[in-house]
């Protein structure tokens, strides 16, 4: 197995962080029930002894990774305004794909998604963001950049799919074989924009610009002569 070294040009790293820093990347690239405490030790040349010192067993160090993650989480959001507008939206779906690839180990696996150790905060995420993105839609509403509702239902489907295209966006691209870099955001805006007015669309535009806007994706273009035989 390939040796990890943690190098950083900071002058204080704890033994206890290149431990961590280490444990993800070798989560991220293998899986966490793939990577004993030994195999970690070995990667970071040192001994098993020192290595359980700071962590007694694996369930410790991922309280640790999980702790470090939700306080990312937490102070990312922080420096977000509190006004709850599309531009948060896009700051907030951003920051999902951020540390979904940076703690993939935990994104891509639903044992782990499961865990005590992480359960219940992912739940309360889930729930926060969904209201978050409710709370988007109404102020969008408010302001006249959205239409108000035509049928009842769909903006609370909509809140929940842009969580949804969010929070599962690398899983589908794990199942399909995507390899490229895009993320999600593309799609939730064009299950957006067909609800916002004449307004919205041009705050849509000054937002992220005339060339964001027209390479939102394909066309629909289906040729039913191949797909239909009669």
């Amino acid at each position: 197995m390939t040796n990890i070294f943690i190098k950083s040009n900071l002058p204080l790293v704890t033994t206890k962080q290149k431990i961590i820093r280490a444990a993800i990347l070798l989560f991220n690239k293998e899986g966490y029930t793939a990577i004993s405490l030994n195999e970690l030790a070995s990667s970071l040349k040192i001994s098993r002894g020192n290595l359980t010192y700071h962590f007694n067993d694996k369930e410790s160090l991922l309280e640790s990774i999980a702790n470090e993650m939700w306080s990312k989480i937490n102070e990312s959001r922080l420096k977000s305004r509190k006004l709850p507008s599309f531009a948060n939206l896009h700051d907030e779906v951003q920051r999902y794909y951020k540390f979904q690839k940076e703690y993939a180990f935990i994104f891509l696996d639903r044992h782990m998604l499961n865990h005590t150790v992480l359960k219940r905060q992912f739940r309360e995420m889930t729930e926060q963001t969904i209201k978050d993105n409710e709370a988007a839609i109404a102020f969008a509403i408010e302001l006249g950049n959205m239409n108000p509702e035509s049928i009842k239902g769909t903006y609370k489907n909509v809140a929940f799919i842009t969580w949804m295209l969010t929070f599962f966006w690398l899983p589908q691209q794990m199942i399909r074989g995507e390899k490229t870099s895009a993320d999600g955001e593309k799609m939730i805006w064009s299950i957006l924009l067909p609800h916002l007015t004449k307004k919205g669309i041009r705050s849509f535009k000054n937002f992220f610009g005339e060339d964001y806007f027209e390479s939102l994706g394909e066309s629909f273009e289906v040729d039913l002569g191949k797909l239909i035989n009669f």
